[in-house]
């Protein structure tokens, strides 16, 4: 609740500090900027443009600042990184505000252009790092009077475990971790933490225990020799939204994105759950939308002609739909052109290959040019896919993958894509093995993921489509 209450805060006075920028702004343009050019004296009032923009620019502000992450967790920010954090923010909001509204102001010179800007990018940014900066210090201080902790468990419970507990817990200023227990490997295991904390259950029951205790951070505290142990547990609690750290033994170990962190004496590894920051998760969301809309725009006339070739290739409808799993594990319908004759999984659910008689003559040929895949732009634009990322597979093909591969599972930590990683390198997979196969290129993806790496995969697509390699 009292989180809740800080986040309110921080997002009131972003507005509040936001208003305010604005109204001395305003009056610096009228002022100064109008007084200048028209040689009159404005008197003081409350205009409507005014009343407009103190309504509307702050509301954007606060858009803004959402879509790059800023109220994600107000305790974990880092005063310095709220600096930074804020002068982009600035950078960015100040320049859209100058393209919109200041670039039609009457000035006698360019010069007049660059005031303006920097009044304006001084006065916002000023104002927001400022009451941000007192609110954290706010936030510190409560921090280290230990009124600010996070439930935490730890995983083992050996001499390292032991070691590490102490030395969190002997911090002249706390450090946030309010251990409720420690889950251990065995069950009938005997550690030196049990004297400490109270043993919770074993590593099998962490999901559940996490969720019971609303547990925000979990502390891996394993031997080097109980690797395997330790990508189980990775496993099973990432997906839970819990902070994941381990102790610097494990560092040639560990999976996914990582940051080095040491806080009053006390080195850990914290693996982050975002794979991507907030920001570019929000440019990749809108560059999704506009380009599948892009798309089914623009391709509505071949894609007529294309549903007109598919009716003549064979009998049955001109589009085919398919259950697949997406992100999280939850499924969804996956839309294509009609590719093969009616019936064609009539023995049981089966991969394509070369060569496969299952496939029309048309149906052929829009593989090779991925035209059969132009109807998922459909599920870019919902929100079920994005224009990159690991393909999707049925739930059958994907029980079959995990017996073999159980990292499949990091596959679901993203959307599914029209293209791939895995696609782009490796093709279409014809069994099991090549599923496997190609699994590797869409983990690398999945643990590289950025913007750039995304522009570079629809390019090498495209340069497929173009030379027609696929199949």
């Amino acid at each position: 609740m009292q989180k809740r209450f800080d986040t309110i805060q921080y997002i009131v006075f972003d507005w509040l500090s936001a208003a305010l920028a604005w109204f001395l702004f305003f009056y610096y343009r009228k002022f100064y900027v109008a007084s200048a050019f028209f040689g009159e004296n404005n008197y003081f009032d409350f205009d409507k443009n005014l009343v407009a923009g103190i309504l509307i620019i702050p509301s954007c502000w606060l858009i803004l600042y959402t879509l790059m992450g800023t109220y994600g967790d107000v305790y974990r920010k880092s005063r310095l990184n709220e600096l930074g954090r804020t002068l982009l923010a600035s950078v960015i909001g100040v320049t859209i505000l100058f393209f919109i509204i200041i670039l039609d102001d009457i000035i006698f010179s360019v010069k007049g252009y660059y005031q303006s800007f920097i009044t304006i990018f001084f006065l916002h940014f000023a104002l927001t790092f400022l009451i941000r900066f007192v609110q954290l210090t706010s936030i510190s201080h409560r921090f280290n009077a230990g009124k600010i902790s996070f439930n935490t468990i730890m995983v083992g419970g050996n001499q390292s475990a032991l070691e590490l507990y102490q030395e969190i817990q002997s911090r002249s200023k706390p450090l946030g971790n309010n251990f409720i227990g420690f889950v251990s490997l065995y069950a009938k295991e005997k550690t030196p933490l049990n004297e400490h904390l109270v043993k919770l259950g074993e590593i099998e029951q962490l999901p559940e225990l996490i969720r019971e205790h609303k547990v925000e951070e979990v502390i891996i505290a394993l031997d080097d020799h109980q690797h395997k142990k330790f990508s189980k547990v990775v496993n099973m609690v990432k997906d839970e939204g819990v902070i994941i750290k381990i102790i610097p033994d494990m560092y040639d170990i560990m999976l996914g994105h990582v940051k080095m962190q040491q806080i009053f004496g006390a080195i850990l590894i914290e693996i982050y759950p975002a794979i991507m920051p907030a920001w570019q998760r929000t440019l990749k969301r809108i560059f999704d939308v506009t380009a599948s809309l892009f798309a089914l725009l623009i391709l509505l006339l071949p894609m007529i002609y294309i549903a007109f070739r598919v009716r003549l290739s064979s009998k049955g409808p001109v589009f085919y739909s398919q259950e697949r799993i997406g992100y999280k594990g939850t499924p969804f319908t996956i839309y294509k052109f009609r590719s093969m004759y009616v019936d064609a999984e009539a023995q049981g659910p089966a991969l394509s290959s070369d060569h496969d008689s299952r496939v029309t003559r048309w149906g052929a040929f829009m593989r090779k040019m991925r035209l059969d895949e132009i109807p998922q732009f459909y599920n870019v634009l919902i929100g079920e896919m994005s224009l990159v990322g690991p393909r999707p597979e049925r739930q059958y093909f994907i029980d079959q993958i995990m017996k073999v591969a159980p990292h499949y599972k990091h596959l679901l930590k993203v959307k599914p894509g029209i293209t791939s990683w895995g696609q782009v390198k490796y093709g279409y997979a014809e069994n099991i093995d090549q599923m496997v196969e190609r699994l590797k290129f869409d983990i690398l993806y999945i643990e590289n993921m950025s913007l750039l790496v995304d522009f570079k995969i629809l390019i090498y697509t495209i340069l497929t489509i173009l030379e027609a390699r696929g199949k």
